[in-house]
């Protein structure tokens, strides 16, 4: 990670969002049913920010450590096409998808929230985490968020990307007229 850049520079370099889930695009908690099955809660704010940070340019992937089908359906509803479950070492997710995308680190953010996130956030250009990451995470990050996990922290960040790339006002003028 480059410490010379400011984090409006950061945010504007960014072509690639890369997110982790639990934590992060929800609240960490896990719901399990008595049959075993695995239920996560999304947040509809978080959601439509990704779509418009694709919409701006903003190329969007999710790497997560757990493998749930509910993350893929997520996934596919919101448009996101990289896609990456089950992953034991996340650096690695992250060099392939880079090196998929012909993509440099430094045009590349990470949102994650615990120690399996550092080895790949520390090779991004935006290093971002929520407020309940671990100690170390956010002593790394660039970013913290104001917002929670689950709770608004994705629509932070993409928004936050968004106007430093002056297309936030744009989108919101849909909204206005």
């Amino acid at each position: 990670m480059s410490e010379n850049l400011s984090l409006e520079g950061r945010l504007k370099k960014i072509k690639l969002m890369v997110f982790d889930v639990d934590g992060v695009l929800t609240d960490g908690r896990l719901y399990l049913n008595d049959r075993g099955e695995e239920m996560k809660a999304f947040n509809t704010l978080d959601g439509h920010g990704l779509k418009m940070l694709q919409s701006s340019g903003v190329e969007v992937a999710i790497i997560t450590g757990r493998r749930s089908e509910t993350v893929a359906l997520r996934a596919k509803n919101l448009g996101v096409n990289h896609l990456y479950q089950g992953v034991e070492n996340k650096k690695e997710a992250f060099l392939d998808l880079i090196q998929t995308l012909n993509l440099s680190t430094d045009v590349v953010g990470f949102m994650g929230d615990d120690w399996i996130d550092l080895p790949a956030m520390k090779l991004s250009g935006l290093a971002v985490t929520v407020p309940a990451a671990t100690e170390e995470v956010q002593q790394r990050a660039h970013l913290v968020t104001l917002r929670a996990g689950g709770e608004g922290a994705v629509r932070e960040l993409c928004e936050r990307i968004m106007k430093a790339q002056g297309t936030f006002d744009r989108h919101l003028a849909q909204y206005l007229d």
